[in-house]
């Protein structure tokens, strides 16, 4: 690409929009030139506004440094300077949809990692691996809005995608009943050990509304574009558990899953060693080579060693064998902020780009 495209960041001084920050450094396609926020961080530059609480370990890259923080509320101004913005905001719900529309009416691209619109029928909730063709709905989202090259797309919860994936490889067997626990990182909720001690030598079995999106999200994950809208599927059944943690990133579930048409041991190693998707087949920038990895050894994968696995944008698996009530169980892994936030939107905006969806105004 001779001309990078330029991208704002709507919410960039929070963890998620560190995280945009952080991966869009150095971005083949991408180039950061302007971040917004509330009203409070405004008119500072962006080391102004981040620099007693920067949460990453890595130094915050040089090229936004001295990029002025403007005021997300002001639509105009922002979507002016940018062909497309990634939105990680933190609002209520019915006024992040009301902001996200405005970007996108300006004729601006809006990558979401809210989950404000994933549930509005014409805004694709995509794991780019998985269900690409949802891309569709957003010819009719941009009649609905009356717009011509702005739209929504969204993330869906970080939670899932350390057991969806997996499952999804397997889908030619018709899995019926899934029983999942996810076991999810402090990161999730925008925090580290210094935000949050009472997490130190702690374990809180309850995250709230996120078993409610771990058991329907998938579904609509694995929906069907009908008229115009996504139409979510009905099975398989899904029952969770989310429970909170203390490590510093990544999410692991335990998953028992029971299959209309049970395949073998081996059937299911050998779908999880093949699988790819459309970002692996156009060769995405942020795209893992091996979307799926499974480890043979009974201890893995752990969350410390195997979270940053393909640059922290793959899917571990692991202990994989036959269960007394269900068909199968195994462990799923995935790094919550990179594969199932910021990472996982970029990689969203990469497929767009591919697709035509995004293009320089």
């Amino acid at each position: 690409m001779s001309q990078k495209l330029k991208v704002g960041i709507v919410g960039g001084t929070g963890m998620v929009g560190q995280r945009f920050v952080q991966l869009l450094d150095q971005h083949p396609w991408f180039e950061v030139t302007a971040i917004a926020a509330s009203a409070s961080s405004a008119g500072k530059t962006y080391v102004e506004s981040v620099q007693n609480r920067w949460k990453l370990d890595t130094p915050i890259p040089e090229a936004v440094k001295n990029i002025v923080v403007q005021d997300a509320s002001k639509v105009e101004e922002v979507a002016a300077g940018v062909d497309f913005v990634f939105c990680a905001v933190d609002m209520p719900k019915k006024e992040i949809q009301a902001l996200e529309e405005a970007y996108a009416k300006t004729g601006t691209p809006v990558v979401s990692n809210n989950s404000a619109h994933r549930w509005t029928p014409d805004v694709p909730m995509v794991i780019p691996e998985i269900n690409p063709e949802h891309l569709e709905v957003i010819e009719a989202q941009r009649k609905r809005l009356g717009t011509e090259t702005g739209f929504i797309a969204v993330k869906p919860n970080c939670s899932i995608q350390s057991y969806v994936p997996a499952l999804n490889a397997l889908r030619e067997f018709n899995p019926t009943t899934v029983v999942a626990s996810t076991y999810q990182a402090i990161s999730g909720a925008g925090k580290n050990f210094t935000d949050w001690p009472e997490m130190l030598d702690n374990v809180i079995p309850y995250i709230g509304g996120e078993e409610e999106k771990s058991e329907q999200e998938p579904l609509r994950i694995w929906g069907t574009v009908e008229n115009g809208e996504v139409v979510k599927a009905s099975s398989p059944h899904i029952t969770t558990q989310c429970i909170r943690v203390p490590v510093t990133d990544g999410h692991l579930a335990t998953v028992f899953v029971k299959f209309e048409n049970k395949p073998s041991k081996e059937e299911i190693l050998a779908r999880w060693s093949e699988f790819q998707g459309r970002p692996q087949e156009l060769g995405l920038p942020s795209a893992p080579k091996q979307f799926i990895t499974y480890f043979e050894e009974e201890n893995r994968p752990q969350t410390k060693l195997d979270r940053d696995i393909e640059k922290g944008m793959g899917v571990s698996v692991g202990r994989l064998r036959e269960d007394s009530l269900y068909d199968f169980k195994f462990v799923g892994l995935s790094h919550n902020t990179l594969r199932g936030a910021a990472g996982g939107a970029v990689l969203i905006a990469e497929l767009l780009k591919a697709e035509g969806y995004i293009q320089p105004k």
